[in-house]
């Protein structure tokens, strides 16, 4: 029997399900009771099925039912299809039932919206997205969703996610790959363990299916959602993308062929464009000088619209249209920044990473032309280590990395090949918080501070946010911020941002009405005015994730506090040190004069991921923090 004809009875041998069973899914009252604990949204059943008929044919079909149980889970419904020039969507429909499964409407193709992936932005006009604009009258509701597409593209594969997130359970989800005969599929799987995930592959039948996940319910602290559920990863060791051919055996030879394939010709600039940016650098010889140069000059000339991975191509624009046009997605715009890096003599690679708040590595050992990455960020190779450069950012620092592509490993592309590198590390030492401040203190309580604050590392941006806010919501920060100090009144704000060390630096001066609490002709004061943790980290009576620190910091504190004439202090706090693995505490406060006390307090906290068994001691952790911080101390009249 010819192989397409077996390809075919392999493609469709497992159908979706039967009529009399697809009823069965629309009725909220025959999902498993268990499926519904913790649960916003019951996925009743996922099938798709993806049909590799060459290097050149990829098709999917993809049959989606889920149960929307309240508002939270409005968000689950996911009927939507992204495309481009390279995707045909054969077929797209969806109905929608109530708790009993009756049927309240149906959409057909025409009914989807469609719009752009980049609103009105011209060089992505191509990148679009059908999506079902439904909004529901009552809970619970079931909606049904289909569609088909077609594409000649193979170098990406969909993964395949049994349980889609938190809160969200899984009734039944099936993988199915049907590939032609010498197609080289690969395959691996993550977090599998615990889960009774069933594989039935066959010859040239990739097959996996699971029936009744339960929800799992976000806990504080919770890892990223992908670095704790499971998933399958699939690649084809060879793919065509857009007219190439390619083979992902290695991250050398991928690299390779990326740069060879996709990056090659996509540099050039207007003249009067390399003219103006080597007018800029002239008398310059400093290769990091010139690359702050440019990378100003980026942030000064363009700005990101965002596209969606997966379509608007993966190549990235020309750098001469980003130019012309003043914008660009994160392809382009590193894609231009690098451009402009090569007219001025500066090296650099545009390369690929998983970008989150949460680290997620690249897997060194799965090979995959763009299953595991999701931005574009700049390499600058020196003698002294990387400098990654963010060139989607208007704001952000030459160099600066932190919160969202730092401490990960990363595809780099270079023209000799690719390379998988760790990006910078902020560690706890570099993420420093430092808050500086002399406090007078009334007889009537009241009190009248200078804060100065300066924040490294990774705490750059945990002060650098406030500078882009109108004066009135500058304020309004900081009322909420210090809502403890009672009567507040801001009388100044000012800001310095050291670009080139990457220290913002923050000096209020501020005033807060009885701050202190007069007790007879005593006055009770905590002592730690601005930087007092209030939460204590909530409380599990059976904990079920691990916890993550995603990155540690240290603050550092020290005030000065000038105490009223005809006071003195009553009697001191005994310092405190505490030392755990999750962190320390340090504080103390002396006399500094005789009309002056001084306060200081160290907090750090250290990157890692803990065991949920080790919950509770790092809750123990924090309530001591809290108690200690808000200690008071007694003044009394110096008679």
């Amino acid at each position: 029997m010819p192989t397409k004809i077996l390809l075919a009875i392999a493609f469709f041998s497992i159908s979706f399900f039967s009529n009399a069973q697809d009823e069965s899914l629309l009725v909220v009252a025959t999902i498993p009771s268990e499926l519904t604990t913790e649960a916003n949204a019951v996925v009743r059943y996922n099938h798709k099925k993806i049909e590799i008929s060459s290097l050149k044919s990829l098709s999917v079909a993809h049959k989606r039912i889920v149960t929307i149980l309240n508002k939270a889970g409005n968000r689950n419904v996911e009927a939507y299809v992204s495309y481009d020039k390279g995707i045909d969507i054969k077929k797209i429909e969806a109905k929608v039932y109530d708790q009993f499964g009756n049927q309240i409407k149906k959409f057909k193709k025409s009914d989807f919206e469609d719009v752009s992936a980049a609103n009105d932005f011209s060089l992505y006009e191509d990148s679009r997205v059908k999506y079902l604009n439904y909004t529901p009258t009552e809970y619970p509701y079931t909606i049904e969703f289909y569609y088909e597409t077609n594409t000649n593209n193979t170098a990406f594969i969909p993964s395949w996610y049994p349980l889609e997130g938190y809160y969200v359970s899984t009734q039944k989800s099936v993988y199915e790959i049907a590939y032609e005969t010498g197609i080289d599929i690969k395959q691996k799987e993550y977090n599998f363990k615990g889960y009774e995930i069933i594989n039935n592959s066959q010859d040239n039948n990739l097959l996996y299916e699971v029936d009744n996940i339960k929800a799992i319910k976000s806990e504080i602290y919770s890892p990223d959602f992908k670095n704790i559920s499971p998933h399958l990863g699939v690649a084809l060791n060879k793919f065509h993308y857009e007219g190439f051919y390619g083979e992902s055996n290695d991250w050398t030879s991928l690299g390779k062929w990326m740069y060879d394939e996709l990056l090659v010709g996509r540099t050039e600039l207007p003249e009067t464009t390399k003219s103006e940016i080597k007018a800029l650098v002239m008398g310059i010889d400093d290769p990091i000088e010139k690359a702050k140069v440019v990378y100003n000059y980026v942030q000064q000339r363009t700005r990101y619209i965002s596209v969606q991975e997966g379509i608007g191509g993966i190549q990235p624009i020309e750098a001469s249209k980003v130019d012309e046009v003043k914008y660009g997605d994160c392809k382009g715009l590193t894609n231009y920044t690098k451009a402009l890096m090569d007219v001025v003599g500066v090296k650099t690679n545009y390369s690929r990473v998983y970008a989150s708040r949460s680290t997620v590595d690249i897997d060194k050992e799965f090979v995959t032309f763009l299953g595991q990455t999701n931005h574009v960020i700049l390499n600058l190779p020196t003698p002294n280590g990387d400098i990654w450069l963010e060139c989607t950012s208007q704001t952000s620092p030459f160099g600066y990395n932190a919160n969202f592509t730092d401490d990960r490993d990363v595809f780099v592309i270079t023209p000799e090949g690719g390379k998988i590198v760790h990006t910078q590390v902020y560690d706890a030492e570099k993420n420093l918080l430092e808050t500086n401040s002399t406090i007078n203190l009334s007889p009537n309580g009241s009190i009248d501070a200078k804060i100065t604050s300066k924040a490294f590392g990774a705490r750059y941006d945990y002060l650098a946010h406030t500078r882009g806010l109108l004066e009135k919501d500058q304020k309004l920060f900081y009322k909420e911020k210090w809502g403890y100090l009672g009567d507040l009144t801001i009388d100044s704000m000012s800001y310095n941002d050291d670009r080139d060390s990457i220290v913002f630096t923050e000096t209020i001066q501020m005033k807060a009405e009885r701050y202190a609490t007069k007790v007879g002709n005593r006055l009770l004061l905590q002592p730690n005015f601005f930087n007092r943790e209030q939460s204590i980290p909530k409380r599990y009576s059976k904990r079920k994730l691990p916890f993550e620190i995603e990155r540690g910091y240290i603050n550092r504190d020290s005030y000065i506090i000038t105490i009223p004439n005809g006071f003195m202090a009553d009697a001191l706090i005994d310092s405190v040190s505490i030392e755990t693995k999750f962190g320390s505490y340090r504080m103390s406060i002396s006399k500094h004069s005789d009309s002056e006390l001084f306060y200081k307090r160290e907090l750090k906290l250290n990157k890692g991921i803990y065991s949920q068994s080790e919950y509770n001691d790092y809750r123990d952790f924090w309530i001591e923090v809290t108690k200690n911080d808000k200690a008071k101390i007694v003044l009394k009249p110096n008679l």
